[in-house]
């Protein structure tokens, strides 16, 4: 064989060889991620978005580390969600109340908005409130499965409004604990003209903030699945959605039917017996 020769086929089989590495690199990329959560009430299996990948990394950590295993859903409320993952709820007595607990970290907001949204069976992360949390962090564990209400078609106009007021209101609210002790201050010494004056000055923030981020409008497919299969759709926008359920949405169901307490504790504990990784295509 001449060099020239070996020298031809070496490159070939070179070029051949990162070929097929690229396509099994784009391939890797491609699967998805899904945890079966085994509870005592049955089996769900929920599949993890790539384009939220902080919240996909750091659920899939906690399930490598059996954090959720044992804990249990600890916030249940008939045609609304389902929540889990406070690591105070592992062995915690009858009554307790419970909802704070997590590691000791938040994670930064990933809206892929309107991609994402509150559709019934929707994994999303829970957080703490805006007012002492406006960059709306997710919870370093805790979770919610989205069960809702379906809209009816007559009506999803008039709650596509409701959106935008509540938008509006949640700039404003935010805009108002930015300047806390400033009205506190104003408050105190009775300065109702400087209070106006900031009123004035939030209300038009807020309207600048708005035209800057865009009216809330319902796409296509958010319409179709909240007037079908239902949702939450009060919470898009304002909640990282990270996931969905692909299996077992019928235990989803009969968990958010439970008897629950005036803390929307069930009665009768729902615990993740364990939590694994399943690898899907």
């Amino acid at each position: 064989m001449t060099t020239k020769r070996y020298l031809l086929i070496l490159l070939i089989s070179c070029f051949f060889c990162m070929s097929c590495e690229s396509k099994k690199t784009a391939a890797e990329q491609n699967k998805q991620v899904c945890v079966n959560i085994e509870t005592t009430m049955g089996n769900v299996v929920v599949k993890l978005y790539n384009e939220t990948p902080a919240h996909r990394d750091n659920f899939v950590k906690l399930v490598n580390e059996g954090y959720y295993d044992g804990t249990l859903f600890h916030r249940v409320i008939n045609q609304f969600m389902i929540q889990g993952g406070d690591g105070d709820s592992r062995d915690a007595k009858p009554g307790q109340q419970l909802g704070v607990g997590g590691p000791n970290y938040t994670i930064p907001a990933e809206f892929v908005y309107p991609k994402y949204f509150h559709k019934k069976g929707a994994l999303a992360a829970a957080r703490q409130g805006d007012q002492v949390n406006p960059q709306k962090a997710s919870s370093g564990s805790q979770f919610y499965i989205v069960t809702g209400n379906v809209i009816p078609a007559g009506q999803i106009g008039q709650f596509e409004k409701q959106l935008q007021i509540q938008q509006e209101q949640n700039i404003f609210n935010t805009l108002v604990a930015a300047h806390r002790e400033e009205i506190m201050n104003m408050r105190r010494n009775r300065d109702h003209v400087g209070l106006q004056a900031l009123q004035e000055q939030l209300i038009a923030e807020t309207r600048r903030q708005v035209a800057a981020e865009g009216i809330i409008t319902l796409t296509p497919e958010q319409r179709e699945a909240y007037t079908t299969v239902g949702g939450a759709p009060h919470l898009d926008g304002a909640y990282t959605v990270f996931g969905e359920v692909v299996e077992g949405m019928d235990v989803v169901e009969k968990i958010e039917k439970v008897e629950t307490d005036r803390a929307d504790r069930p009665v009768e504990d729902v615990k993740v017996i364990s939590m694994k990784i399943v690898e899907n295509d």
